[in-house]
């Protein structure tokens, strides 16, 4: 907890250095090369921490997302850029390093925001302790069904851990966030899934730094077909930095499956792409049998060479262990309490 806390001070102390040198130095590579400790610091922060939470939500948020943006912002784009007025401190630190992106103009409520539907998220609560249940049993159950657990779970965690942080945030400034996950499960093709329903934060992110500029890079190819390279360039910048948090989680070096994963969804994706210009768009399947598809190879793609990567670095047997230490922590402090007040 304390090198959490300490890692984190320091983050902090990062972002407030960047943001007093915007306030000096005009956007492009003057303000780019003064960033980079910066960025050094962010790869390297992961290593310092020692638990499977602290080091996945740091090396996602730090090294991942406020690295990203931060490049961005030193040429003066992305979220950190954007709003018409230059950010309040507090507020640029909460966009740099979490993975919100502020509306500028308020959008209606859709009906996949499930804002502050505490039924919906109790749900999700109660699934994801039941699971913990479930391993106890994992040794008498196929591998195929453990790799789903494995899936169900990043799922309802990550669900959970961007939606609390969004809360938070909103509860503290009064901003309106956008949500991070847009029903997945409900996609009609590989396309709907990566670009509009799984963890927007990160495809956010990816379509400034890596997309729109491979994009630029191809005006020969014209408006439509220089898109292929760039929405395969990014599916490979994601399988890489992907590859990157695990190393941090399992402290292994990859064996590239993880990598093989988004090579093949980007690969599959691009063709998707290519395909629907051909027909423009006359003959499609129907919608149920195109999100079972989409589902299908998603799930497929998955378990063949995402899921297996969880095992090797054993993250939720570790993660098992830290919810049970958190466990034994709290009976000792519901103790402790219960003896004073006697």
């Amino acid at each position: 907890m304390m090198s959490f806390i300490s890692a984190w001070c320091l983050v902090i102390i990062s972002l407030c250095y960047t943001y007093v040198v915007a306030q000096l130095v005009p956007k492009g590579i003057r303000r780019m090369i003064l960033f980079i400790p910066v960025f050094l610091y962010f790869f390297i922060v992961p290593l310092s921490l020692s638990t499977i939470h602290s080091i996945g939500i740091t090396a996602f948020f730090i090294c991942w997302l406020a690295n990203f943006k931060l490049f961005l912002f030193a040429l003066g784009r992305g979220p950190l850029s954007s709003n018409p007025k230059p950010l309040s401190l507090p507020i640029f630190l909460a966009v740099s390093c979490l993975p919100i992106k502020i509306h500028l103009i308020p959008k209606p409520t859709t009906s996949y925001s499930h804002g502050g539907n505490l039924l919906y998220y109790t749900i999700m609560v109660t699934l994801l302790v039941l699971m913990t249940k479930v391993y106890e049993y994992s040794t008498k159950l196929p591998e195929k069904a453990i790799l789903t657990l494995y899936a169900i779970h990043m799922y309802l965690f990550l669900e959970l851990i961007l939606a609390a942080t969004a809360t938070l945030v909103r509860a503290m400034s009064g901003l309106d966030l956008e949500p991070q996950f847009n029903r997945p499960y409900l996609a009609t093709s590989l396309q709907d899934f990566w670009g509009r329903r799984w963890n927007l934060a990160i495809s956010g992110i990816l379509r400034p730094t890596v997309y729109e500029p491979m994009v630029q890079l191809f005006p020969f190819l014209g408006a439509n077909w220089s898109r292929a390279p760039a929405v395969f360039s990014t599916f490979v910048v994601s399988g890489l930095m992907h590859e990157l948090i695990f190393f941090y989680l399992g402290g292994l070096m990859p064996d590239w499956k993880i990598m093989w994963f988004f090579f093949i969804n980007g690969w599959f994706t691009t063709l998707e792409i290519a395909i629907k210009k051909k027909v423009n768009r006359k003959w499609r399947f129907s919608t149920g049998i195109s999100r079972v598809l989409t589902f299908r190879f998603v799930m497929m793609t998955s378990l063949w060479m995402f899921f297996p990567v969880f095992k090797r670095v054993k993250i939720f047997e570790k993660t098992l262990e830290e919810y049970a230490y958190a466990g034994e922590i709290a009976a000792e402090i519901k103790k402790s309490i219960i003896a004073s007040l006697l």
